[in-house]
């Protein structure tokens, strides 16, 4: 008798059939593509191209919102900028109302755009928790953002930076105090200086800073933006300040006392190293050296009020920043230089002749003369230079004419000025950033 096979299942049939076939599969198929690297995962983090809110950024004692812009061609290690708004203005506001993000599509960075969520919609500038380091308002949550930024852009630390609008630019006078070791430079359009606009009664608002009343000694200021971070005895961040002489809300005597600040802060004197005039009626002065990422940079702009910001104004902080790739642009340096002074005078009036000596080896190709005339002068005219501004410190600018001196050669300029009762010539004088020698 025979006896059959039992039926093979429909399983042990698949197997027969599909075994085969997964080992060709297994023999042929290309190896699966490697998972992308933690970095390549990480930048991915939030949208490019675009503005996009980011929340559970970490400690945010005061419930800010954060926005972020991150361009397409985001660099491997990108420079992070903060972006702060003014009051009743927003993150958002900021991103539409700036050129940051074109910017940074130009130059690869990152750009944070803090924006308040309090009725005011102003930043916190003036309570005791946000005038020190860690204290527990607005300054801890944008040091959150930061953070995350680092972590998840792999952002160079040394490489950030704060940009604000009245009340961000107050803020970013507070950034910079509160966290020195953090940002490597600021620039505040129409701000106040750290602690001015300090209370204890709960008021964001201070009336005698707004008014420029609150006056103090450059190392009284100094030592309010030391407080905030007791101990730190480490690099201190570089200042670009902008205020409008006709500023009606945070009043212009504010920049006066911002320059004191942050020269005491970083050091510089209080005499600038170099003054021009880099758009018509804008007043530049350089402390501490004459380039373009000078410790302080203070532009003054004659008749504007306090709306003063205008396109291209953050180029020009990026380039204080250094994120354009132009790097500092020092003024020709002479070796050596003389200068010599006399003025003659009548009863409300002078005339003072001035003699540039080229003391050094190379010749001088381009000069700007810095020097500060006696308190109640004013210039009325001049010749062989362009003077301005007219009163305090004043830098003349070499004529078509005479703007090369050779080694041991010299220029004679000269201007009329009016007198209050000091018809005495000034005392000191640089070229081009350079202390001369006083004839």
């Amino acid at each position: 008798m025979t006896t059959s096979r039992p039926p093979r299942t429909i399983l042990s049939v698949l197997a027969a059939v599909l075994l085969p076939l997964l080992a060709a599969v297994a023999l042929t198929a290309p190896p699966a593509a490697a998972a992308p690297p933690a970095a390549t995962a990480r930048r991915a983090a939030v949208p490019t191209a675009t503005l996009t809110e980011v929340t559970n950024f970490g400690t945010n004692p005061s419930n800010l919102q954060m926005y972020l812009y991150v361009p397409n061609n985001v660099t491997a290690h990108p420079a992070v900028v903060v972006a702060v708004h003014y009051c009743t203005g927003s993150g958002p506001a900021m991103y539409n109302g700036t050129e940051w993000a074109r910017l940074a599509d130009t130059h690869g960075f990152v750009v944070i755009y803090p924006s308040v969520t309090r009725a005011s919609k102003c930043f916190d500038v003036s309570s005791p928790q946000a005038l020190k380091r860690g204290g527990g308002s607005d300054p801890v949550g944008i040091k959150s953002m930061i953070d995350w930024v680092t972590r998840t852009y792999d952002a160079d630390t040394g490489k950030i930076f704060a940009t604000g609008i009245s009340s961000g630019a107050m803020m970013t006078n507070v950034l910079l105090g509160d966290y020195p070791d953090v940002f490597a430079a600021g620039a505040a359009f129409s701000g106040v200086p750290f602690g001015c606009f300090a209370t204890t009664d709960g008021s964001e608002w201070n009336s005698a800073c707004a008014n420029g009343t609150v006056t103090h000694t450059p190392q009284q200021w100094g030592d309010l933006v030391r407080a905030a971070y007791p101990g730190y005895t480490g690099r201190r961040p570089r200042m670009q300040l902008w205020h409008g002489t006709e500023d009606t809300t945070l009043r212009y005597p504010n920049f006066g006392e911002e320059i004191k600040q942050w020269t005491d802060v970083l050091g510089a004197g209080q005499t600038p190293a170099a003054t021009d005039t880099p758009v018509s009626g804008w007043t530049r002065t350089r402390y501490g050296s004459t380039g373009d990422q000078a410790p302080v940079e203070a532009i003054s702009l004659q008749g504007v009020g306090h709306n003063l910001y205008a396109n291209g104004m953050a180029s020009r902080a990026l380039t204080f920043f250094g994120l354009d790739g132009s790097g500092s642009t020092p003024q020709p340096q002479p070796g050596t230089c003389k200068v010599t002074a006399t003025t003659s005078a009548w009863s409300t009036g002078l005339t003072a002749s001035v003699t540039i000596t080229n003391t050094g080896t190379t010749p001088v190709d381009g000069w700007r003369l810095g020097f500060t005339l006696p308190a109640g002068q004013t210039i009325t005219n001049g010749w062989g230079a362009t003077y301005a501004p007219s009163s305090g410190a004043v830098t003349a600018t070499n004529a078509s004419y005479d703007g090369t001196i050779a080694p041991n050669a010299s220029v004679s300029i000269g201007y009329q000025a009016n007198h209050s009762g000091n018809s005495a010539a000034p005392a000191a004088f640089t070229l081009n950033g350079t202390a001369c020698t006083a004839g």
